[in-house]
């Protein structure tokens, strides 16, 4: 079954379309808001044909299967492989995510809260039929369609006459109140800082990531949220996801890995300044982290750490690091980023890359699985999605895929939010709380706005 593609005519923004689907019971918008070399395409996905979903076992389109997750994945990758002769990143495959708790678990790591109840899957993939792509660069709008809910043709000319109507968009324009409550206050936030720094001293992990969870509720509706969240906080990794049971909303501005024909990159974030008020207190801040002993040395044992990862599946010495400490603008923060790249070996696939990867190393520690075991018994709960990873895997075995920060879960009539941080032994346990503070903040706005 072959995929057909087709330009519009006429061009009109992704983000103006999506308000046709977004009450359509399964889309996906994978939305790069912020719009630079990182974020040139957004890409929309609706009408799934096929739904994996990792709930304790695997289930394929609701029917429990005895295979693994990643070898249904990867035979049905090889079984179904249709080559992509655009420019775009894709025109057919996967949207979806893998929590925290898949890859820590998948990993053989024990945790004290397997019992818990999970606030969502621990890993859910839908294959859409009919896929819109923009090409921010360009401002080109693009339509694929695979032909398995409805013959191809009549696919496109279904999207063509939904984009083709004048779209109102629904915003109640109006503050709303959040209501905030954490599952780790200052105080002990502060202490599992110290008892983190411990284990440094002692010799039992270089550095690690501690988190804190929010619950949050609001009036507000998901896909409200996320449109105010796009507008103040522009990101090339956020998306909007739209499931039976649940909504993801994100803004997140890290890569987690992108492969396309076997060139494989990683970009980790360590180090985080606030923006200034004043322009001089901007340039201050961001010269302060530009010039951080403390930031680039967790930077620096992170690249290690993803360089490592990146050498199991990575053809030798093609391991590289062409970007070590570059500063990123976001609308409320400054990041401290690397890029790491690799190609991957021939006998090797997007699963096995995804599998010898994930969790990312930055929003773990190093040594990996050490600083995952200190994470499970400092932190309050499971993470779930935070820190997880969401994005697309296509039918010619590329992917792109993000770390699930600065994002909301919604579920059940609240949302839920995680905040953390890189520790070292430099660590200041009250500046690492300002920074899960800071990092919150413009999903906390967007929830009240």
């Amino acid at each position: 079954m072959q995929t057909i593609v087709k330009k519009l005519r006429q061009y009109k923004p992704i983000a103006e379309i999506m308000e046709c689907f977004r009450e359509e019971e399964q889309v996906v918008f994978l939305d790069s808001s912020l719009q630079n070399d990182l974020g040139r395409f957004s890409i929309v996905g609706r009408k799934p044909y096929l739904t994996l979903k990792q709930d304790g076992v695997l289930s394929i389109n609701g029917k429990p299967s005895e295979e693994t997750f990643e070898d249904y994945m990867e035979r049905y990758l090889y079984e179904h492989r249709e080559e992509n002769p655009t420019d775009l990143p894709m025109i057919s495959g996967a949207v979806g995510y893998f929590t925290y708790d898949y890859g820590r678990r998948r990993g053989g790591t024990a945790s004290r809260f397997d019992g818990q109840e999970d606030l969502l899957p621990e890993a859910m993939w839908s294959f859409f039929d009919h896929y819109l792509i923009e090409d921010h660069e360009t401002k080109e709008l693009y339509l694929a369609a695979g032909g398995h809910t409805c013959p191809a043709e009549e696919g496109i000319r279904e999207m063509e006459s939904l984009i083709a109507e004048p779209v109102k968009a629904v915003s109640s324009g109006t503050e709303k109140k959040a209501y905030i409550t954490a599952d780790c206050e200052k105080a002990e936030y502060l202490c599992a800082v110290e008892q983190m720094k411990r284990y440094i001293v002692e010799g039992d992990i270089y550095i690690a990531n501690l988190t804190r969870q929010l619950t949050i509720w609001s009036e507000k509706e998901p896909y409200e949220v996320f449109q105010k969240l796009r507008e103040i906080n522009p990101s090339p990794f956020g998306g909007y996801c739209r499931f039976q049971d649940f909504q993801i909303v994100s803004a997140s501005p890290e890569r987690f890995l992108r492969m396309k024909h076997g060139q494989v990159e990683t970009r980790p974030i360590k180090g985080t300044r606030k923006r200034g008020e004043t322009k001089q207190e901007d340039d201050r801040l961001r010269e302060e982290l530009k010039n951080s002993g403390k930031d680039k040395s967790e930077l620096l044992m992170i690249v290690d750490l993803e360089r490592n990862d990146l050498s199991r599946v990575c053809e030798n010495y093609t391991v590289k690091v062409p970007e070590l400490f570059s500063i990123e603008e976001y609308a409320t923060v400054f990041h401290l980023v690397s890029t790491v790249t690799g190609r991957l070996q021939k006998d090797k696939g997007v699963m096995d890359l995804i599998c010898a990867a994930f969790p990312g190393g930055s929003i773990t520690g190093a040594p990996k699985i050490r600083a995952m075991e200190i994470i499970d018994e400092l932190e309050k709960g499971k993470r779930g999605l935070y820190t997880g990873s969401m994005g697309y895997i296509t039918l010619d075995g590329c992917c792109d895929l993000n770390i699930v920060i600065r994002t909301l879960v919604y579920r059940d009539g609240r949302y839920h939010l995680g905040a953390g941080g890189g520790i070292t032994c430099e660590s200041e346990p009250e500046f690492e709380y300002e920074e899960t503070c800071q990092k919150a903040k413009a999903l906390v706005k967007a929830l009240e706005l």
